[in-house]
């Protein structure tokens, strides 16, 4: 039975740290989240990171738009942060309605504030340089997982199921960045097994591909990030759990695991853009 990856466990000491640092150093760092529409998801994730930074010691803000608001307005909104020295972080909440143009919306983040990491200009200091960047947070956390759980990444071959600018190129930037032979795998890669079945650690993220122990070597590192929910409505994630922790070394549970790591790597994105302003 394979080692269970506790995120909420791990994410809760990371927030005591956060504080204790903040606490230490008196450094200020402020979050700023830009949140857009009526998405119910998307307000309980603001929420929730409004209540963990709260646990940090970090200090918030929610900006609230109308879902009807254009490009150019949210922008405005964004420059206005951009200018004010007391926000150190801005999260624009994804998704945004489908009217505004998401890619504009995001780059206009100075990237010194850039708490998610996804502007061009960062991601292109990561995949470029590898210097002066912020890791996008599901990353951050996922790494700071697999360091948690002392799993070493060079030499290993790693498949990630999913190729978002969120969660997939990054990571696997980042698992290259410490040696890990990496090859990612998406819904058009036939027979998806045939990579998996020989990994070490295997990431999955698309939210739609079920993974199942069968396609799994023994001992292997599962980490789960994908959300899906079944006929009942109960949440689950990309590894079909009791399959796949009955053949894998270690994995992360949904929920539990990557969510709160998510959060973890948030709030250690937010301190870091703060110290750097000191």
């Amino acid at each position: 039975m394979a080692i269970l990856m506790n995120g909420i466990a791990l994410r809760n000491r990371i927030l005591n740290e956060l504080n204790n640092y903040i606490n230490k150093t008196g450094i200020k760092p402020k979050l700023t989240a830009i949140l857009v529409g009526d998405d119910s998801a998307s307000k309980l994730y603001v929420h929730n990171k409004e209540k963990y930074a709260r646990i940090a010691g970090i200090e918030t803000d929610i900006i609230r738009m109308s879902s009807d608001v254009n490009t150019e307005t949210v922008i405005r909104q964004i420059q206005k942060l951009n200018a004010d020295k007391t926000v150190t972080a801005i999260l624009v909440q994804l998704p945004l309605p489908k009217h505004i143009d998401t890619n504009a919306v995001i780059n206009a983040v100075d990237v010194s504030k850039d708490v998610d990491g996804f502007t061009d200009k960062n991601l292109g200091h990561m995949f470029g340089s590898g210097r002066d960047f912020i890791m996008p947070c599901t990353p951050r956390g996922i790494l700071a997982l697999l360091n948690e759980y002392k799993i070493n990444i060079p030499g290993k071959k790693a498949v990630i199921i999913g190729r978002s600018n969120i969660v997939g190129k990054p990571m696997a930037q980042i698992l290259m960045m410490h040696n890990a032979t990496v090859t990612i795998c998406h819904s058009h890669t036939p027979n998806i097994s045939q990579f998996t079945k020989s990994a070490d650690i295997v990431i999955a993220a698309t939210g739609k591909i079920t993974i199942t122990g069968d396609m799994l070597k023994p001992g292997a590192v599962c980490i789960d990030v994908g959300m899906q929910r079944d006929a009942t409505g109960k949440l689950h994630g990309d590894m079909d759990f009791d399959s796949c922790s009955s053949v894998a070394g270690y994995i992360t549970p949904t929920p539990g695991g990557t969510g709160p790591m998510t959060i973890a790597g948030l709030m250690m994105n937010t301190v870091d853009l703060a110290t750097k302003k000191t």
